[in-house]
C-alpha cells in the first residue's frame, strides 16, 4: 500500500465513522458535499478524525472549500500537510 493509498483509506474510514455507515464505491473522484452530503459539522468531525489517523494538524485558516470538494483534493491537502512535517504535538 502506498502512502497515498493509506491517506485515502484513512479518509474513507473517517467518512464511515462520521456518516455512521459503510462507504462503498469510494474513489478519489467522490465529492464530499454533493455525493456524500457532508455538512459543516460533519466536516469538522472528519477533519479531527483524519488529523488523528495520519498525525497532522489542520489549520482552519489554511483550509478552503476547494480542498474539501473531493476525496482527491482532500487527500492532496493531507499529503501537503504531511510533507511539511506538521505533526501533532
Amino acid at each position: 500500500m502506498t502512502a497515498r493509498d493509506e491517506v485515502v483509506a484513512a479518509i474513507g474510514a473517517a467518512l464511515g465513522d462520521v456518516l455512521e455507515r459503510e462507504i462503498t464505491g469510494l474513489t478519489e473522484d467522490t465529492r464530499l458535499f454533493d455525493d456524500l452530503r457532508l455538512d459543516s459539522s460533519k466536516v469538522l468531525e472528519l477533519l479531527m478524525l483524519v488529523e488523528m489517523a495520519v498525525d497532522i494538524t489542520v489549520d482552519p485558516d489554511d483550509l478552503d472549500i476547494d480542498r474539501l470538494r473531493t476525496v482527491r483534493s482532500f487527500a492532496d491537502y493531507v499529503e501537503s500537510r504531511q510533507a511539511i512535517g506538521e505533526g501533532v504535538s
